[in-house]
């Protein structure tokens, strides 16, 4: 019988191939497969494999953890339980747990995490790639790519925007920067967009956008993209990728997996800052 953990990476792979992410600096895939899996048959899913998480992890006997950011990114030298991030891997295949990481695959991929976050800004419009991939770059049509960038099918003013934005993402603020020639009926007709952090991708623009949509940017850049005339729209790094765990990825992992296996979400991951 083929492992929860094989089962977990080879659908995760049709959902967002590994060949897309940018493996010039990510780590994705199985990062960590047990060597006797605890057969609990829960999957969990987060954002971020914190201390906080790993204990949920414990307490649902969960089998494999599907983090959207990897909990080894940097190499290890040793493993010790004295810090935090090699204590998680250490429970994590004590317990008999596996993780495995999509992180930029699924920001690039089709139907991902930018593709969920245009569907907020106007589901209607029309959206596609800031960069499409490479080999998919002579395609007119594709929907593979780095960001995103939405044509509103009606023009929005920035209150309703930000609103549709905090709605979708389950927030009470954002935070938003306004050229100085700008104020809130000024009419916007297109959003450009990159979940987490956008500064990076943003760069990437060959074309004329209204507003910039992200978790997070640079001081630098975000005056940067006033003085050129956008507006921005920030609501931090993991709040732009957190609503697509239950919203997408649940309900197609467990369609896949079948009712055999229980696929959750993780109630305690959030995003470490907050606004007083």
């Amino acid at each position: 019988m083929t492992s929860l953990i094989k089962r977990v990476a080879t659908i995760m792979n049709e959902i967002a191939p590994l060949r897309l992410a940018d493996h010039s600096w990510d780590n994705v895939g199985v990062l960590v497969e047990s060597p006797q899996s605890n057969n609990s048959g829960v999957v969990l899913l987060t954002v971020d494999l914190t201390p906080e998480v790993m204990e949920e992890c414990l307490k649902h006997n969960v089998e494999v953890v599907v983090a959207y950011h990897p909990p080894i990114f940097s190499p290890f030298k040793r493993l010790q339980l004295s810090n935090p991030k090699q204590k998680i891997i250490l429970q994590t295949i004590r317990h008999g747990a596996s993780i495995y990481s999509p992180h930029t695959s699924l920001d690039v991929t089709a139907n991902g995490i930018n593709d969920w976050l245009a569907s907020i800004v106007d589901a209607k419009g029309i959206t596609y790639p800031i960069q499409p991939t490479e080999e998919e770059s002579n395609d007119a049509n594709t929907s593979v790519g780095n960001g995103r960038i939405v044509k509103l099918s009606n023009p929005k003013q920035m209150r309703d925007l930000v609103n549709d934005i905090k709605t979708g993402l389950g927030i009470p603020t954002a935070r938003v920067s306004l050229p100085d020639n700008w104020n809130e009926k000024t009419p916007i007709h297109s959003v450009a967009i990159c979940a987490g952090s956008g500064s990076g991708v943003f760069r990437l623009l060959k074309e004329k956008v209204d507003v910039l949509f992200s978790g997070e940017m640079g001081h630098h850049d975000v005056l940067a993209a006033n003085a050129d005339g956008k507006a921005v729209i920030l609501c931090e790094h993991t709040n732009t990728e957190r609503g697509y765990l239950r919203a997408k990825l649940l309900p197609m992992l467990q369609e896949k997996l079948g009712n055999d296996i229980r696929v959750i979400v993780s109630a305690v991951d959030k995003d470490p800052l907050v606004i007083w």
